[in-house]
């Protein structure tokens, strides 16, 4: 730190004050120093009136006593050159005599001197009158610094309120601060604006004319966080009627700020026009309800038509059924009583017919159990286990697992609440999907369970042929079959019925399979 900062940063109680000793004789200068060094001040001695101004150009001093005979340059012009100078035109100058004269005395009070000592000097009074200056001094430093603060105070304080302007003018809402009563202080130009009135019209006056129910109720409460103290709470979405000069009445929408000053408490309001808020809430209302009431009608409309397509699926196929099964036996007859007796390719036509039939017979059952997904109610669901539900699957296609030969492993399936026979229709469509699409080796099947984000994540995987990422959605749809048909091949409509059923359980399914790695189909049922 440079010395004159130091010397700033210290208090002006414990800084030594300098004393300047000016005379040509290096005697004298002894004889004042040992007179003054029980002060316990910094004593700066010069031999010259030039070397005394060399000194003053670099500090300050609370005194200096001047010799007035002097070769070159004798005391009084070097009084005159001291006084000439705005920073030591106060400094305290006490002439150093031997000569009692009149003229001296005169001219030396002239050029600003405090006082004469005569020699021989009385070290006593010598110390007891520079000591008055010494003190002087001191007492200017600690006022000095005094001001120094109040200044500091007052420019910190401007900047706080150029500031605090500059954030009310930025508002986009307008700003008003209130004294208690409801005395306006001081305003922001959006104010202006909002109640179209200038702002020297508005400071002073009181708020209440243009806000009739303006009032803040003062409410102290405890601070945690400083104990014994009271804090002003901040109040906001308080709407106000607002009654600006020569415009309509308005809603707006108050906030309360409440400041503790030494001049008393006041109140800084935002205030926001909400009247087309207002409006547009009432417009948003309004088409709220005219939406909910169209969705309700569109649901209706929906479960309407729900209702008559399935009521229309169950009735075509069942009525389809008649008719193919006349058709399918009538083929059937021709089959074995005209077989190997009929010319050309007629027992080929005729077992493509039966055939036929036979698939037509399968795809209307598959459709017809499709349909009655959603044709049994939610009364059907019950705490169900799923392990009973595989169990049932199990059961019903054991001649197609002996004569795979599948291997089915399985982990503790979860309760949950559902339908048992369509769970366990989902779990038999699965594992006849894995041993229809087998490869060469030995169908190999496991059933697997765990509990992820708040709901049952069970999956089948199997080790048969797989398919391509691609058509893993695909394979879901409504008579999807990604193998030619033939014989053996299925309706592709089991995994449809798979997904109907999920769905009305409020769960997922999906396939995560890829072409010669096998395929493991996912499942959510909630917990």
């Amino acid at each position: 730190m440079p010395a004159n900062a130091a010397r700033a940063a210290q208090d002006p109680g414990d800084r030594r004050i300098k004393i300047l000793l000016v005379d040509d004789t290096p005697d004298n200068l002894v004889s004042l120093e040992a007179a003054l060094s029980g002060l316990g001040e910094e004593l700066v001695m010069a031999n010259s009136g030039k070397e005394a101004l060399r000194y003053l150009l670099e500090d300050d001093f609370a005194a200096i006593l001047l010799d007035v005979r002097m070769p070159d340059m004798d005391g009084f012009e070097t009084a005159e050159l001291i006084r000439s100078r705005p920073r030591s035109r106060q400094t305290p100058i006490l002439f150093l005599t031997g000569y009692r004269n009149e003229e001296h005395l005169f001219r030396g009070y002239d050029l600003g001197a405090v006082d004469f000592l005569f020699k021989p000097i009385v070290p006593e009074v010598l110390r007891s009158k520079v000591a008055v200056f010494v003190e002087l001094s001191r007492s200017n430093a600690k006022l000095q610094e005094q001001a120094d603060a109040l200044r500091r105070q007052a420019e910190a304080l401007q900047k706080t309120e150029q500031k605090f302007r500059s954030l009310l003018e930025a508002a986009p809402d307008a700003m008003v601060v209130c004294r208690e009563d409801g005395e306006i202080v001081m305003v922001n130009s959006q104010t202006e604006i909002l109640f179209n009135c200038q702002r020297d019209r508005l400071i002073a006056r009181n708020i209440r004319s243009l806000v009739p129910n303006w009032q803040y109720h003062v409410r102290a409460v405890r601070d945690a966080d400083f104990a014994g103290s009271k804090v002003q709470p901040v109040e906001r979405g308080i709407e106000l009627l607002v009654f600006p000069e020569g415009r309509a009445s308005f809603q707006a929408e108050f906030s309360f700020s409440p400041l503790q000053t030494d001049e008393g408490l006041v109140v800084t309001c935002s205030i926001r026009d909400i009247n087309e808020r207002k409006k547009t809430e009432e417009r948003i209302r309004e088409l709220n309800n005219n939406l909910e009431e169209r969705v309700l009608e569109r649901t209706e409309a929906l479960l309407r038509s729900n209702e008559e397509l399935q009521q229309f699926a169950y009735v075509a196929s069942h009525d389809l059924q008649e008719p193919l099964r006349t058709v399918s036996i009538y083929a059937q007859l021709l089959a074995k009583r005209f077989r190997g007796q009929l010319t050309g390719d007629a027992d080929q036509f005729i077992r493509f017919i039966v055939e036929g039939s036979e698939r037509m017979e399968k795809l209307i059952h598959d459709l017809l159990d499709f349909s009655r997904v959603d044709a049994r109610g939610r009364d059907s669901f019950m705490r169900t286990s799923c392990d009973e539900a595989l169990n049932d699957a199990i059961q019903s296609i054991q001649p197609l697992l002996e004569e795979s030969g599948a291997i089915i492993t399985r982990e503790p399936l979860p309760w949950v609440m559902g339908d048992s026979i369509q769970l366990a229709r989902l779990f038999q469509n699965l594992l006849v999907n894995s041993i229809k699409y087998r490869t060469k080796e030995r169908p190999r099947i496991h059933i697997g369970s765990r509990n992820q984000n708040g709901e049952y994540l069970l999956s089948v995987r199997d080790n048969g042929i797989g398919i391509e990422p691609q058509y893993a959605e695909k394979v879901f749809g409504i008579f999807r079959c990604l193998q030619p048909r033939d014989k053996n091949s299925g309706s592709g409509m089991g995994l449809a019925i798979c997904r109907k059923i999920v769905s009305r359980h409020e769960g997922r399914i999906w396939l995560d399979s890829a072409l010669g790695e096998g395929a493991t189909f996912y499942f959510t049922l909630p917990v």
